[in-house]
């Protein structure tokens, strides 16, 4: 198993269209995991939620956050990032991308324009980064 892979030679990989796992904690202490969808851009990824949504809570109460993005064929790569998440509002023209990059074009327009009112950009930046595959172990 290859360890510590730098993220920009996993470009290829954090940029494909498979959901994702965003953990956020909880008042009590516990952990939420959510399948998300993710955007690497500029050294990070945005995560985009809805302005209600449990998530955001838990992220203003206490912004630590890890997302993992993992393949569930080989070579198994994998990414696990934490950081302390920076709320924002999301532009609609970052969500279309976003949908349309997950859906394709036609359902990800279609279910963009479902989508009324603002949301929220959950920017993770990463703090610790863990990266791996097996590449070539099978």
């Amino acid at each position: 198993m290859r360890k510590d892979i730098p993220l920009d030679q996993l470009t290829d990989f954090v940029t494909l269209p498979i959901a994702s796992v965003l953990a956020t904690y909880r008042r009590d202490g516990g952990v939420l995991l959510s399948p998300v969808w993710h955007h690497w851009r500029d050294g990070g990824f945005d995560v985009s939620c809805f302005p209600g949504d449990i998530k955001v809570k838990h992220l203003e109460n206490d912004p630590r956050a890890t997302l993992l993005i993992h393949d569930q064929v080989p070579p198994y790569r994998g990414v696990e990032i934490r950081a302390n998440a920076v709320l924002s509002e999301v532009d609609a023209r970052t969500f279309d991308e976003v949908a349309v990059h997950y859906l394709g074009e036609e359902a990800g327009m279609a279910y963009a324009g479902q989508i009324s009112g603002s949301l929220i950009l959950v920017r993770l930046e990463p703090d610790n980064v863990r990266t791996w595959d097996f590449e070539g172990d099978f």
